[in-house]
């Protein structure tokens, strides 16, 4: 390092954000994840024997995947490369392979390649790893926000191993916050900063487990803080809550996106309105898309709710087209409206279970004949073949129902359909009792 890079180095310290210069410079630092680095975990064994294998980090954001990577690299003596895949291609790679191969040939010494966001490396781009991987050229850490079993190729993570980082817990960021305070050297310490109870509560709060949103809503609080007359920054509520940054980690393609949206539709099924209700706004804040919400509200509509209630397919229909006319942020409240009456009405799934038995069944036997007297007959011809003989109209018959075998003949018992027993497919079960006694008495597949 010449003397340029060493002032560049200082400069570089003292300007960038508090997140970056209160990295922890060791293993014993590094707050959080103690499922993995503890003294004797798995990944702290391995970084202090010298045995570190190429590895996915697999985390939300803030978890501490880059400063991990960073302290591996350190503590094995290693080279540090990293990549971002969202700006780096195949170019940067090679050139990356090349220095690494002709370090180790020369002076003895290793690379470590950190990639950021390696989900984001299309499947040409992370097949073009494996060799290098493979021989050793260099030891592979990449981190992702996804779940690498979907976006991470196979043979890639075959040679990897996947270590899971967790959302830091309160404990962890107040560790980190505390720190940050007290640190005269890379951290607030000369500002003699303190914050009130009901900040440092909030600040917690919305971290969400995040250190780097942690650190940088404190930061940006100091900067907007005026000292007192004792030269003290005292933050407040206010001021934390007027600083807050917010960075959502609601990523519309990624996990988060699936998660939410899953948990959205199972707390309507499980008849839960607050939880629900709770799923909706976190997509509303994150600036989902409306209709995606109000699409996946007419699916639950018609597979949970079903005809338990007829109407909740009308509601879930009404709020799709309430949406699409009037926007966002109005729209909030047909969704609202129509999550709460399909979370709060009977539930029958009745109709999803029915079409998948009957699709079950066509695809795995033959096209039956349909029976004579359902068969169109527009020609003398057909008509002559028995086309539509001896069908009955129904609405001449009392009741408006006609007892006939209208399935296949060698299909003609099967059952598809099993009425609930709540709400208004109560009736509907009662009526076809009625109708056809016996055959709704069976279960399918009886």
């Amino acid at each position: 390092m010449t003397l340029f890079d060493h002032r560049r180095r200082e400069i570089q310290d003292r300007i960038a954000p508090l997140a970056t210069r209160m990295r922890p410079r060791n293993l014993d630092e590094f707050v959080g994840q103690k499922h993995i680095l503890a003294p004797g975990m798995v990944l702290r064994r391995a970084i202090e024997d010298d045995r570190v294998p190429s590895m996915i980090l697999w985390g939300p954001p803030g978890s501490g995947k880059t400063t991990l990577a960073r302290l591996i690299a350190g503590a094995t003596g290693s080279h540090f490369e990293q990549l971002s895949a969202v700006s780096s291609g195949v170019k940067e790679v090679r050139a990356i392979m090349a220095a690494a191969n002709d370090r180790l040939g020369e002076t003895g010494r290793r690379t470590i390649l950190f990639i950021d966001e390696i989900h984001r490396f299309s499947k040409s781009q992370q097949d073009g790893l494996l060799p290098h991987v493979e021989e050793g050229t260099v030891t592979l850490i990449g981190a992702t926000t996804e779940n690498p079993s979907f976006e991470v190729i196979s043979p890639l993570l075959s040679r990897t191993r996947v270590y899971t980082l967790e959302p830091l817990n309160d404990d962890d960021i107040a560790e980190i916050i505390d720190r940050a305070i007290a640190d005269v050297d890379h951290g607030l310490g000369r500002d003699r900063v303190t914050l009130s109870e009901d900040a440092r509560d909030f600040l917690l709060r919305v971290a969400g487990g995040d250190a780097r949103t942690a650190l940088n809503t404190l930061e940006l609080a100091v900067e907007s803080t005026s000292k007192d007359g004792s030269g003290h920054i005292a933050v407040t509520l206010e001021t934390m809550e007027e600083s807050l940054q917010r960075q959502s980690r609601y990523d519309r393609l990624g996990d988060m996106h699936y998660d939410t949206i899953s948990a959205f539709i199972k707390s309507i099924r499980a008849s839960d309105p607050d939880a629900a209700l709770y799923y909706l706004a976190r997509m509303i804040d994150a600036g989902e898309d409306p209709v995606f919400i109000a699409r996946r509200l007419v699916i639950s509509a018609a597979e949970d709710i079903g005809l338990a209630n007829p109407n909740g397919l009308a509601m879930a229909m009404a709020a799709q087209q309430a949406v699409s006319f009037v926007g966002m942020p109005e729209g909030r409240i047909p969704l609202a409206e129509a999550t709460i009456f399909l979370a709060s009405a009977p539930k029958s799934n009745s109709a999803y279970r029915a079409i998948d038995r009957a699709l079950k069944m066509v695809r795995n036997s033959r096209d039956e004949p349909v029976p004579h007297h359902l068969r169109n007959a527009p020609t003398r011809l057909m008509k002559d073949l028995g086309y539509g003989e001896g069908y009955v109209y129904a609405h001449d018959r009392p009741g408006h129902f006609v007892e006939a075998d209208n399935l296949p003949e060698k299909i003609k018992d099967e059952r598809f359909y099993e009425p609930g027993e709540l709400g208004a497919e109560k009736a509907i079960r009662e009526r076809l009792l009625g109708w056809w006694g016996d055959r709704y008495r069976r279960r399918p597949g009886d």
